[in-house]
């Protein structure tokens, strides 16, 4: 009997490690060089552990192999394909980008009702759905906005003063969060949500539950990727219902509200619901309540986590380099009393120099520190011999790619002239646009007021969170304010 069994644990044990390494030929049998997997978990242990962050782990291997093109990876048992070359990267996001449209994030309707999002659908249901929603994107739905963000940075403005006459040392990642709630609140649900004077705020409270890390979550999510069917399977055991409730809640009590008084408005919710009045232009399937939170819920993160992410690390670079905020200020001033002292929608627009700024802090601090997607039928790349299955996955190493010094000279530095004229004159993505808004009259209405400085309680260098999934600081971003 103890033999038996003693063979069976064996069996079982070989079995599992067989199972845990079966893929790890994929790339070799397809002559493409990457590092050596670790059974089970792949080339991502040290994310893992919590040692490095994606976007640092990316970089690692993005460096180690200078004169590959592609590199083969393993995020657990699954293929992925690094790309290096700018060339094949272009091709995969531009040229054959509809053979790559979708992204490889699955969808659990019962274990993350929330995840049925724009960015996580595939192709066909993706496409009607980002033409509905498109419109609120466009310039003239944004000039329409901009009274709204306008009038969050006064109360930005208003807030700081009593925060800075207590104290002027300020964590600048927390402050900027509670600005860019406000400005979600009232742009997409059209609510004046006021997390900038309410410590209590739900809304800030939910974007502090979705970014906050704890083994809990780190243990949720190794499990999910290795056993996504059995996640699915078990549903509202694993799902934050809080969350999912609150969001689903504020959605359809606002969409009520609307109907019964007869309320429309130009903001994002108003065209969900549009959508929810004319389901067919979308999907055959019936639009849930789910579905529909799900949109609000990715522009809410996308909106306030990227913008104040980016508001918060150019206050960090600005603390260091005085001789740019400084010609940033004036840039401010000039442009102010060009409009008769108001500020306008084409007037931030038309801000060079700001334009600059934001666009180097982007690439020391890329809110995504990669981009992922899958193939959607079999291809070769252009100028190599390696050609990949459909449904393989492909990742773009952002945090690599701008730390690369053949492409930025001296990537560490904080340098607004990385971009020429020629190169802030492109136009941003129109999904980005309202971020990218909201997070320049942020700093404008910082820098307009107050000098900001670095103090003993900041960090440089610069010190990632290897638990995050974006880059994220460490220990936050304490930074000096002093009223000018």
């Amino acid at each position: 009997m103890i033999l038996e069994l003693t063979i069976g644990i064996l069996m079982l044990l070989i079995l599992g490690y067989w199972w845990s390494i079966k893929t790890f030929e994929f790339w070799s049998k397809r002559g493409v060089v990457g590092p050596q997997p670790v059974p089970l978990v792949g080339n991502i242990i040290d994310t893992i552990i919590a040692k490095k962050s994606i976007g640092q782990l990316m970089q690692e291997f993005y460096k180690n192999y200078d004169n590959e093109k592609v590199v083969g990876l393993f995020v657990y048992r699954e293929p992925v394909l690094m790309l290096r070359d700018l060339n094949l990267i272009k091709d995969v996001f531009i040229s054959d980008f509809s053979k790559f449209s979708n992204r490889p994030i699955k969808i659990f309707e019962k274990a993350e009702p929330l995840s049925q999002s724009l960015l996580h659908l595939g192709y066909n249901k993706w496409k009607p759905l980002r033409n509905k929603l498109s419109p609120v994107f466009t310039s003239g739905k944004l000039k329409d906005m901009f009274n709204l963000i306008l009038n969050c940075g006064d109360n930005l403005q208003s807030v700081m003063d009593k925060i800075i006459d207590k104290n002027n040392i300020i964590e600048v990642r927390e402050l900027t969060a509670r600005f860019t709630t406000d400005v979600i609140g009232v742009c997409a649900f059209g609510l004046e949500i006021n997390a900038m004077n309410n410590d209590d705020n739900e809304f800030r409270k939910m974007g502090k539950r979705v970014f906050d890390i704890n083994l809990k979550k780190i243990l949720m999510f190794q499990f999910k990727e290795l056993f996504p069917s059995f996640y699915e399977y078990l549903g509202s055991f694993v799902d934050d219902s809080k969350l999912t409730n609150f969001f689903i809640n504020t959605m359809r009590q606002t969409m009520n509200y609307r109907r019964l008084n007869n309320i429309t408005r130009n903001d994002f919710l108003q065209y969900l619901m549009e959508i929810e009045d004319n389901p067919d232009k979308i999907s055959n399937d019936k639009l849930t309540d789910s579905f529909l939170a799900s949109q609000l819920f990715i522009f809410f993160l996308a909106g306030f986590e990227t913008s104040s992410s980016t508001i918060s690390h150019a206050l960090y670079e600005l603390a260091q380099h005085q001789d740019y905020q400084d010609k940033l200020r004036q840039e401010i001033k000039e442009t102010k009393e060009a409009n008769d002292g108001k500020w306008t929608y084409d007037s931030i627009q038309n801000m060079s120099f700001m334009e600059k700024i934001f666009r180097e802090t982007l690439r020391k601090f890329a809110p995504i520190p990669r981009l992922i997607r899958e193939s959607n039928t079999e291809y070769t790349f252009s100028g190599t011999n390696i050609t990949i299955p459909k449904k393989t996955i492909i990742a773009f190493p952002v945090y690599g790619i701008h730390y690369d010094p053949k492409i930025y000279p001296n990537p560490d530095i904080f340098n607004p002239e990385n971009f020429s004229q020629e190169a802030i004159a492109s136009r941003h993505p129109m999904s980005m646009r309202f971020a990218y808004q909201q997070s320049k009259v942020g700093l404008i209405k910082i820098l307009e007021r107050y000098r900001v400085d670095v103090c003993d309680k900041t960090d440089i260098p610069y010190k990632i969170n290897p638990k995050a999934f974006t880059i994220n600081p460490l220990n936050g971003i304490y930074l000096k304010l002093t009223k000018l």
